[in-house]
């Protein structure tokens, strides 16, 4: 006997044996497009990201200029120009070529922490809603704890004791952001545990390992998905503010919170410079949130 509960387009999902599971993630893909379809302001989030995801890949040959490279002599008239689309900032490196590369750099960081935090907070939300007890009680606890902290202060007291890297910001974020996942997967947990197929699976002598991951996960994949869409517009301005701050990525790697920290005590003479960089944190925070609210309505209507 087979129950079934909603997935995020609002189908069904029941026992994933065999090659039902692997039908189920070849059908993945084609969901996840019938879904942004559906709704035009997810599709406009998805364009944006992907726009920017392109420019990062593409950034050797994309970019005009190195991001990197230093020329005085633009200093004199830093605004927008038929050589220098956007401008230059005020060592004379290309804005454009700052931005594509520093979307990479966005791109990678900002994904691969809420990528973690996901399978972490995933993990302890799994263990914590199935088992219960005082697994449930220590997980939950130590994840109020972490939750107790404002996040910029968590993050300046990591950054300021380990130092300022990619790898750094990324477990700082995952840990940050793992606890609140792991509410969402234990809520999902709770509900489900106790439905017939789940106890069905017990019942043949399943591992605790293949009834959490294989019969209870895949019921908490739509609003896993909708978290990280979301989650990764926190997490781009996470760094961002980091970057504005000084603690964030260490140059010459262009970082677009960096971008403005070093501009915006000229934003009266040179607005240009704060400015743009800025509406390129908002375009892909924007972009992000637009996705995550395009699944999520496309998931109710369906």
């Amino acid at each position: 006997m087979t129950e079934v509960s909603h997935d995020l387009a609002g189908g069904r999902v029941g026992s994933f044996r065999g090659t039902d599971a692997a039908a189920a993630s070849r059908g993945w893909a084609r969901k996840i497009y019938d879904l942004l379809t559906r709704s035009p302001i997810g599709t406009i989030g998805a364009a944006i990201l992907l726009t920017w995801t392109i420019l990062a890949v593409f950034a050797p040959w994309i970019a005009p200029y190195s991001p990197t490279k230093i020329d005085p002599a633009l200093i004199a008239d830093p605004y927008p120009s038929a050589q220098h689309w956007l401008g230059v900032d005020h060592l004379g490196r290309d804005i454009l070529s700052r931005l594509i590369w520093g979307a990479r750099t966005v791109l990678t960081v900002a994904p691969t922490a809420v990528l973690g935090a996901v399978i972490l907070g995933t993990f302890l939300g799994l263990l914590a809603g199935y088992r219960g007890g005082i697994v449930d009680a220590v997980i939950m606890r130590i994840g109020d704890t972490l939750l107790a902290f404002p996040k910029i202060i968590l993050y300046l007291i990591i950054i300021a004791k380990f130092g300022a890297s990619a790898f750094n910001i990324i477990a700082v974020i995952t840990l940050s952001s793992a606890p609140i996942i792991a509410r969402i997967v234990r809520g999902v947990t709770l509900d489900i545990k106790n439905r017939d197929y789940v106890a069905a699976a017990r019942m043949r002598g399943e591992s605790a390992f293949f009834i959490m991951f294989v019969e209870i996960l895949p019921n908490a994949r739509g609003p896993l998905i909708v978290d990280f869409f979301l989650r990764l517009g926190y997490t781009t301005i996470a760094i961002g503010v980091l970057g504005f701050l000084g603690v964030g990525l260490p140059p010459p790697d262009p970082d677009w919170g960096g971008m403005v920290k070093e501009a915006y005590g000229m934003i009266f003479v040179w607005p240009h410079m704060t400015i743009i960089p800025s509406l390129a944190i908002s375009s892909l925070v924007i972009g992000a949130n637009f996705l995550a609210t395009g699944l999520r309505e496309a998931s109710l209507d369906g």
